[in-house]
């Protein structure tokens, strides 16, 4: 008799993990709240499928395991039903390394900066060749497991913490946690326990995989204990540790991975993103010529302090991706005065104090959106609409010569949008309608 496993969520990458647990001999079932648009394709592999709910009938004890979604909290009624049984719970990052085991991985996960760090791994990975992006962007990894399953793939790997709460053999050749802000305190139950989640990203590694401790961040530093594998400390300010600047250049020990001014982006965050994603591909045999020429034509990434144009002397950026306040400081460290900041959206219940420290250089805060409230006493000057559009207009309308307008929100969009890419796609949509005004 097959042993049996569901999947609870039935997005891409529950979609993928099924297909591929199903051709290694699982008897699968699939169940979603939603309507399952794969259902015939998956039906006819064999595999149960239960859309537009999950019926009481699926809660068993005898499943071998049981694959979530990364999305759908532990404390849903459903899926707390098999915690209080104590079912065993995965990700598809964990059935998708069981079977990709040709795969190679440099894995990106930290509070903010993964992104830019796991695109610019995976252009430097691109020039290696056999390259691929999974998890947080890119395609499910059970996706990628199931095409090339028996290929060797040099893997970008960007992880949430919610992914990494689902692993149990997982271990990249080379991983980071690259800084800690609280965040989606929403979902976790505190701040320790988000924090201690990251660091799973490790626990599996052996001696001569590499863990990138930044010594910059205390939070990192007090949380990454017991590292099982190499750790090579980096640091934008410290010369005594592995990977660190020094005269103009960013050096790995001994060897120099890159000049600064062959490096186009500004800001010490975009260098120290440089500087892991450097080392990482070195790690991962990425030669220094590759290295090199993918740092001398990095372009930024879409939604992250995004530049999109100027008129009347006013600048306008784009920073939707920045969904908490450690994303924010860092866009707002980027700007020395004059910056009209458009902030708001989902509570997702951490603090805006940290902000308090650039109201010097926010000459007004136009908050919107289900937060719109908690900024008043965070910057002197707070003006309130419900709305990220009527946000813009007044910022606008408040503008003059040589101030930036700058949405960097500081929450999630989920009180009024799908996600930070629609917020921030509409956001530029609005700003070049005006720019091209006469």
């Amino acid at each position: 008799m097959k042993p049996s496993v569901l999947v609870i969520g039935a997005a891409k990458s529950g979609v993928a993990v099924a297909k591929l647990l199903n051709r290694h001999g699982y008897a699968v079932i699939i169940t979603d709240m939603q309507e399952i648009k794969e259902k015939a394709e998956l039906q006819e592999r064999g595999i149960q499928v239960y859309e537009k709910g999950h019926p009481d009938i699926l809660k068993r004890e005898d499943y071998a395991f049981i694959v979530k979604n990364p999305g759908i909290k532990y404390t849903v009624p459903f899926v707390n039903y098999f915690v209080q049984h104590q079912v065993k719970i995965v990700t598809e990052v964990e059935i998708g390394y069981r079977y990709a085991s040709h795969f190679h991985y440099g894995a990106i996960t930290g509070t903010n900066g993964k992104t830019t760090i796991t695109t610019m791994l995976y252009e430097m990975l691109q020039r290696k060749g056999n390259a691929i992006v999974a998890g947080n962007i890119g395609f499910p990894l059970s996706a990628l497991a199931y095409d090339f399953e028996e290929e060797e793939k040099y893997v970008a790997l960007e992880l949430s913490n919610f992914q990494l709460l689902g692993i149990e053999t997982f271990a990249p050749e080379v991983s980071v946690v690259c800084n800690l802000a609280p965040d989606h305190l929403d979902y976790m139950p505190s701040v320790e326990a988000y924090y201690e989640s990251k660091m799973r990203i490790y626990e599996n590694c052996q001696k001569e995989d590499w863990f990138l401790r930044n010594v910059d961040d205390p939070t990192v530093v007090a949380y990454a204990k017991n590292i099982p594998c190499t750790t090579i400390d980096f640091s934008l300010t410290r010369q005594d540790v592995d990977l660190y600047r020094k005269d103009g250049k960013v050096w790995l020990h001994d060897l120099m991975l890159f000049e600064e001014s062959r490096f186009p982006i500004v800001g010490d965050y975009n260098l120290s993103n440089a500087m892991v994603a450097a080392c990482m591909a070195y790690k991962l045999g990425v030669s220094l010529a590759d290295i090199q020429a993918t740092i001398a034509s990095f372009q930024p990434v879409e939604h992250r302090l995004e530049y999109i144009g100027e008129k009347d002397g006013v600048k306008f950026y784009n920073d939707s991706k920045a969904t908490n306040t450690h994303a924010v400081t860092a866009a707002l460290s980027s700007f020395d005065k004059n910056i009209l900041l458009l902030a708001g959206g989902h509570d997702k219940g951490i603090s805006f104090l940290d902000l308090k420290q650039y109201d010097d250089r926010v000459k007004c805060c136009i908050a919107f959106g289900e937060t719109r409230e908690q900024f008043k006493p965070i910057f002197t000057h707070v003006e309130t609409v419900e709305t990220m559009q009527e946000a813009l207009h007044t910022a606008i309308a408040k503008a003059q010569s040589g101030d930036i307008i700058l949405l960097s929100p500081a929450c999630s969009s989920y009180d009024q949008f799908p996600n930070y890419e629609v917020r921030g796609t509409l956001f530029k949509e609005m700003v070049r309608a005006y720019l091209e005004k006469a």
